[in-house]
């Protein structure tokens, strides 16, 4: 095992199928093929080659056609697989009608086939990717609508700050989400373009200006693909801005991993990944249920960070044809692409049943015997006070009520600072109740929910 994609025990946790065989041997020999069809195609429709040339090229351009043994084999020797793939084209047309393979790849460069079949399978995985997006951002609107009013602790520095919502809670990555995709569909113009411009990027293979950038055009049309403004060999922001992407949208899961890893631990219990039979269990504990899910996504959302960094070292690339950064994407770019799609189903799929307890955010809501609802009670009274007045006097009076284990709401009826400012203990009764100071939060997740309708 090379690489825990191809782990056959651990393959569908850190991996996909569909992004698996997107990212495989097969499908980037496949797209070579397809580039070499299109090519030819193109120029036949144009006169730069005999169309009896391009129909024998393109019959034989199949992946299965291809001996991935004698590929391995020559890719070893030469350095990189397209012209061993051209080789065997070549040879194949040459056999059926002697000549017409020599047609074959005419005016491209290896790094025009290698990049635009990069291009094609990024498109592929930005398909599976939008539509895992679609997939978290309905469950995650489910929760927010159902949740709207459901009070619970919010937290700061790990402590229980002010109430809030958990409907609110999952809106505010229900709106990241909907960044996310919109971040997608606005860098796939800039990213779904092919790159044909020959061995130094000027397509000096083509003298007739309005041919060169004619046959760009129709062998983009070809592809399903967009043209780029000039020649891209060694300006990799293109790649580089999808992992970029990639590695905000699993850190946003990664982000709600950690939340779910924190509102799960057994002292507080207010949510709990999907229920299966002894998922997450110890071996040696059988009381644990662990949070698998969001192990993993935590686990492989920080690889996607790391190995998102060495697209950027890619960028940095000597002249117009580079010497060791281009291939650091042949490593990084599948497994980032990868492990992707495996942290959004995981997500998809931890949201889809996420087990809510509302009981257990009222339970803990309760804890701080109301100091949690204190800034309601100071900015009340900071209107008879003054604010900062009313700040210290109520947080003495906090900390009198953990020291004396006793209720806010007693301490501050009793205070004859707090009598003589005119509240009613009636109206303490209502500041206290934490359930009644979630603020916006309802309202919040109906303007995240409505705005995107």
């Amino acid at each position: 095992m090379s690489s825990i994609a191809d782990s056959a025990v651990f393959r569908s946790i850190f991996s996909s199928g569909q992004s698996s065989a997107i990212w495989s041997d097969k499908t980037r020999t496949a797209y070579y093929l397809r580039f070499e069809s299109a090519l030819a195609t193109a120029q036949a429709r144009l006169g730069i080659i005999p169309e009896k040339a391009a129909q024998a090229i393109v019959k034989n351009c199949y992946v299965e056609l291809i001996d991935l043994k004698a590929l391995e084999s020559e890719t070893h020797k030469i350095g990189y697989p397209v012209l061993p793939v051209v080789k065997q084209l070549v040879r194949m047309v040459n056999e059926a009608e002697p000549g017409l393979g020599e047609w074959a790849h005419w005016g491209a460069t290896t790094q025009d086939v290698t990049d635009t079949a990069t291009v094609l399978r990024l498109r592929d995985t930005c398909k599976l990717v939008s539509k895992s997006l679609e997939g978290i951002t309905s469950a995650l609107q489910e929760l927010a609508q159902k949740h709207a009013a459901t009070p619970m602790a919010g937290r700061s520095n790990l402590q229980q700050a002010v109430p809030i919502s958990f409907g609110f809670k999952m809106a505010r990555l229900l709106a990241t989400f909907h960044r996310h995709q919109a971040r997608l569909n606005e860098i796939l113009p800039r990213v779904l373009v092919i790159e044909f411009g020959g061995a130094a990027g000027t397509l000096a293979t083509i003298s007739d200006t309005e041919l060169a950038f004619q046959l760009q055009e129709e062998l983009a049309k070809e592809l399903g693909l967009g043209v780029p403004e000039i020649a891209w060999h060694t300006e990799r922001d293109r790649i580089a801005e999808v992992g970029a992407l990639f590695a905000m949208v699993t850190g946003t899961c990664a982000k709600l991993a950690l939340d779910v890893k924190l509102l799960m631990q057994t002292e507080v219990g207010e949510v709990a990944e999907p229920f299966h039979a002894h998922r997450g269990s110890s071996s040696t504990m059988p009381q644990k249920r662990n949070p698998i899910s969001c192990a993993y996504i935590t686990a492989m959302s920080s690889m996607v960070r790391q190995s998102s960094a060495a697209l950027f070292d890619a960028m940095v690339a000597d002249h117009e044809r580079s010497t060791g950064p281009w291939e650091a994407e042949w490593i990084v770019l599948p497994q980032i692409c990868t492990l992707t799609h495996a942290v959004l189903n995981h997500t998809e799929e931890l949201l889809k049943g996420l087990e809510v307890h509302p009981e257990a955010m009222s339970r803990n809501l309760d804890l701080t015997k109301g100091t949690i609802a204190s800034e309601a009670v100071m900015m009340q009274l900071g209107k008879r006070v003054g604010r900062q007045v009313a700040h210290d006097l109520i947080y003495d009076l906090c900390r009198k009520a953990v020291k004396e284990d006793r209720p806010l709401l007693d301490l501050l009826s009793e205070n004859e600072e707090v009598r003589n400012s005119g509240i009613s203990r009636e109206e303490l009764e209502s500041l206290c109740d934490p359930k009644q100071y979630i603020g916006l939060s309802k309202e919040m997740v109906h303007r995240v929910i409505n705005l995107k309708q």
